[in-house]
């Protein structure tokens, strides 16, 4: 018998109790910079010392965190499921504790690539600057979708999020397009749990959402443990 497939939606929300900020403040900057100085491929054009140092920053960061227990659930979870998440974060939390497949909807800190060729990727753990080149001799930036750039791996996700049996989103305010349209391909009987201290969805909405409003730490292990024990 085949296990259920379970899609979880993760976003900010799953990894700041590893004690990673989330990018943009409640005023709309981004660690202090206006979101288009650091976030935009214009804004990279402009500056990119700045830019380069901006995710410099952030992947320093993520070299000091480990992930939570939150993340730990989701591990458990592939003991009984067949389960595939998918992540607005940047950061690898979800494979450091384990999880076999995940799909970054808005790239990974940890890999750079060709400014000219996307698909010239490499994985880094160190400071990238200006100077540090690809094969052909062209600068290399952050692994990061940018506002203003398609976002190659939605059609992926879409995708799975058609085959949910259960889905599960955790720790995002779903007010990021592309990404938070990806509750809509989900069956209509789908069951949905949206896990967030501050749930701002309107569960009437939807038939079968079920609101936790619990932070990752403390909801996903609970939810976890429940799904778990449904199938015993």
């Amino acid at each position: 018998m085949s296990k259920q497939k379970v899609v979880v939606l993760t976003g900010a929300g799953m990894s700041a109790e590893s004690g990673l900020k989330t990018f943009r403040d409640a005023n709309g900057l981004w660690e202090g910079h206006d979101v288009m100085e650091v976030a935009s491929p214009q804004g990279f054009a402009r500056n990119p010392e700045l830019v380069l140092e901006f995710y410099n920053q952030r992947r320093r960061q993520l070299l000091e965190v480990s992930p939570n227990a939150g993340h730990s659930a989701l591990v458990e979870l592939e003991s009984h499921f067949d389960v595939s998440i998918i992540t607005q974060n940047v950061d690898n939390l979800h494979e450091q504790a384990g999880s076999s497949h995940v799909v970054h909807l808005h790239g990974e800190l940890f890999k750079v690539r060709s400014t000219v060729n996307e698909n010239h990727v490499l994985d880094w753990k160190k400071d990238l600057v200006l100077g540090d080149l690809d094969d052909n001799g062209h600068q290399l930036r952050p692994h990061i979708v940018w506002f203003g750039e398609m976002v190659p791996m939605l059609e992926t996700a879409a995708y799975i999020t058609q085959q949910a049996d259960v889905l599960i989103i955790i720790g995002t305010s779903m007010q990021v397009y592309p990404a938070a349209s990806l509750i809509n391909y989900s069956p209509q009987e789908t069951p949905i749990y949206f896990v967030d201290p501050r749930p701002n969805i309107n569960a009437s909405d939807y038939r079968n959402l079920e609101v936790i409003a619990k932070t990752a730490t403390e909801g996903v292990p609970n939810l976890v443990a429940q799904l778990t024990d449904s199938l015993i």
